[in-house]
Order: C-alpha cells, then structure tokens, then sequence
C-alpha cells in the first residue's frame, strides 16, 4: 500500500525507473511519465492521485464489466483466500469452485460446448487452443494438420503462438521470428478462406480461429453471413473453427457470447477477461463435446500442457460471483440497450462532425472511423485518433486509438453504464471532436 507521505512526483519518478509497461511507448514513459496513477475506482469511474474523475470508456481493458469497485467480489475472495488461496489442478487435484465454474461457464456456452481448460487469460487461452488443435489431430492420427489460419486486423494475444495468430503485423514483427505454420487471410472474405486451404491443403490445416467481432484491430464487424460460411467451409474440410471470446465474452455484444449473434457453434472457444471482470486473473477454452470424448477415448498417459494457476480456486469463486452479478442485474440486456442508445449517439456525432467517418457498434463495443473526406474515406496524413483520445481525457473520458493501417477510436463502457452516463460519453466525444475540429480544419 502507498504510505499516505509519498508524493505523486516520487510516484512518477518511481514509475519511470523501475515499471516497464505492457503495449506503452517507452519513450513516452519516460519523457512524460504515467497519464494517469489510479486509486480508486467506482461504477463506470475511475480515480487518479490527483483526485481526477475520468469515465472508463475502455471498462479499462474491454474487461471490467460489471464496473469497478464491486465490495461483493472483494468479499468472495477472501472468504475464498481465507480458506484455500490456492493449490494445484495438476495430476487430477481438483476443488469446487473450480469445478462448479467449469459447469457454470458449460451451461452459457452455446450448443455442445461443455468442457473447460482453465487458463490464467486470454493469451494462454489462444495458445491453448492452438496447442490444443494440434494435439487432437495427433490422436486422430492426422499428423499433418498443424497449419493455423487466422484473419487479417486479428488480435488474439502476446503468446508465441497467439502472436503469431495475430493479424496485426506489427504485433508479429515485435519479435524476429515468428512460430511456423500459421497464415492469415483477408478478415471479410469467403473466398480467400477457401482458396488458401486448397493451397495449402485441407489435411495440412488444424484450425481457424476468429474473434465474432474484432477488438483491438479497431472493432470490425464481419460481414452478413460470414461465420455460418466458416462453419460450413470447416465442416466441408474437417478444420477445427475456434472462437476467440476474450473480449467478447460475458455480455459485451449483448450477448452472453458474441458468436451467438451469428448462428453458429465452434468447436472451440476461448475467453478471459469478463469472466472476472478484472478482478482476478483467469481464461479458459471450451471444448466441444465431440473433440472431449475423443480426447477421452484417444489419450493415453499425461496431457503435457498446462499451467500453475489453472483452475485457482480463488479466482475461480471471483468468476462465479462475476457470473452471478452478471445475471442478477440483467447486465447483458442492459448491455444490448445502452448499447443501441451508444450506436445511435455514434450515429449523432457522425452527421455533425466532419472527421467522423463509419460509426458501429454492437452491444457496449463500438468504433469510430476517423477521415479527412467522408466521401472518400481518405485519411488525415498525421492520424487523429492519438490526439483525440488525449483531448478526450481531459475532458473526462478513456478511450483508445487503434492506428494500425487506420485511424480509429474505440470504446469498451462497462456493461453496469446507464443511460445519463452514455448521453455524458457523447457529449464529451461532441466537445472533443468540437476543439479538434478547429485547430485542424
């Protein structure tokens, strides 16, 4: 805990000399220091050390969704910790919480998806799955299905392997060498799908994986029939078709998943992130009841992959308690409503601002396209999105920009957000696009 005499510029000090930040630009670190240092966090609100109210349009990492500061999941997890903090699922150890969430999480997957892996979040959650894919077709005695397709503008994590799934080049070109094996196609094309599994080789593929919505490649909607033709194309070839869940899991899209919007049933989906909320950390992958009995009747000895914090019991009894406020305050409804009320303020800000470009949303996960000519959809030479999100906190509100081969603002509110508070979202995106405009046009 911070002693109450440490002064917020020993914070910043502290900050830039020994906190090395996930996806941050160091140089900006250690020019400017954090944006913000949190302390406490309310609702749809979160508090910097400054006393500064900034709403959390993100839900902080598209994950907090039944908002912040929840004392009930405090509650459960020190019972929990008070308890059995932890002990190990490994050589058949169980405990109930994680046994009664597996059963939980199997009852709100779509169709026959009844058998859980746990994981500590949503990287592990895609390599898994990968891993997973790969191991089946070696009890199938399919050696050579181990190719992965994935989408352009995907992310499915910072893993070997789910960065090597990960559409977004420059994710890849982080590191010098990929893993083999994996490829990607064009993210709104059929026909693409099919032609680089017939290149390749139908017998060569183990999996495609897909997130139903795309998050962090600037929230991309797939086109009207997309996913029921990727059923029937892995149906078609025998290729095992993987939902990434992670970020729209758990009533984000006004859905429980947001598969379900599109009609179809993987044979595996991942998830993390609203499955606690953020409030402790857990993923998971799902298995179809084909591939699990198969795993039954095929695999001899020891499944070698797993990880030390599968199945913790703490963070196990935080998901279910997530699960049971989730669905006691209809937050999934809620999230479908406030989320129609966002799209239509995004439809607002569209017909008055002339940057704004294509506006979407589904559920509580939204997108706008910023543009220099709407008739067009010509970008500015100097991406807005960094700068607009920048005025946007000042003006009391986080969103995130998404740069890559485009120029877009992306939005994440906790699914607990009223009505007021989504009108207050787009009058400050109105004030920011406002003070932008006029420095600019």
């Amino acid at each position: 805990m911070i002693k109450e005499t440490t002064s917020i510029q020993e914070l910043i000090d502290l900050d830039k000399k020994h906190f090395i930040h996930p996806t941050t630009a160091i140089e900006q670190q250690q020019s400017d220091g954090p944006s913000f240092i949190f302390k406490e966090g309310k609702g749809i609100y979160l508090t910097d050390v400054t006393g500064r109210t900034v709403i959390d349009g993100m839900a902080s990492l598209w994950n907090v969704n039944i908002g912040h500061g929840q004392e009930e999941m405090a509650e459960v997890a020190k019972e929990q910790m008070a308890k059995l903090a932890f002990t190990s699922s490994f050589a058949t150890f169980s405990n109930e919480p994680a046994i009664r969430l597996a059963a939980k999480i199997a009852s709100i997957a779509p169709g026959d998806l009844n058998a859980v892996f746990f994981t500590s979040g949503g990287s592990e959650s895609n390599d898994t799955a990968i891993k997973l894919a790969r191991h089946y077709w070696l009890l199938k005695g399919q050696p050579n299905r181990q190719k992965i397709i994935s989408r352009s503008k995907s992310y499915h994590g910072v893993a070997m392997g789910a960065t090597s799934a990960t559409g977004l080049k420059p994710f890849r070109d982080f590191t010098n060498s990929i893993a083999p094996d994996f490829y990607h196609v064009d993210g709104s094309s059929i026909e693409e799908l099919r032609k680089v599994i017939e290149q390749e080789g139908p017998e060569t593929i183990a999996a495609f994986i897909a997130e139903p919505i795309q998050g962090a490649g600037g929230v991309n909607l797939p086109p009207e029939g997309y996913f029921k033709e990727v059923r029937e194309i892995c149906d078609e070839y025998g290729i095992l078709m993987v939902t990434d869940e992670v970020i729209t899991g758990f009533g984000r899209t006004g859905t429980y998943f947001g598969i379900e919007h599109f009609g179809v049933v993987p044979d595996m989906m991942c998830f993390a992130k609203g499955v606690t909320s953020g409030y402790a950390q857990l993923g998971g992958v799902v298995l179809n009841d084909k591939m699990h009995q198969d795993f039954i009747a095929l695999s001899k000895g020891t499944l070698l992959h797993g990880y030390t914090y599968s199945g913790h019991p703490m963070a196990c009894a935080v998901a279910l308690k997530n699960i049971e406020i989730i669905e006691r305050e209809n937050l999934i409804e809620n999230s479908k409503q406030r989320g129609e009320e966002l799209l239509a303020g995004f439809k607002k800000l569209q017909s008055k601002h002339p940057i704004v470009g294509d506006v979407r949303a589904l559920g509580l996960i939204g997108g706008i396209s910023i543009v220099k000519d709407k008739q067009t959809g010509e970008g500015f030479e100097t991406q807005l999105a960094p700068r607009l999100v920048a005025e946007a906190a000042k003006n009391g509100l986080i969103c995130r920009s998404v740069t890559f081969d485009q120029d877009t603002l992306v939005f994440a509110p906790p699914l607990i957000i009223t009505k007021a508070e989504v009108e207050r979202m787009i009058e400050i995106l109105d004030e920011t696009f406002t003070a932008v405009e006029k420095e600019i046009l």
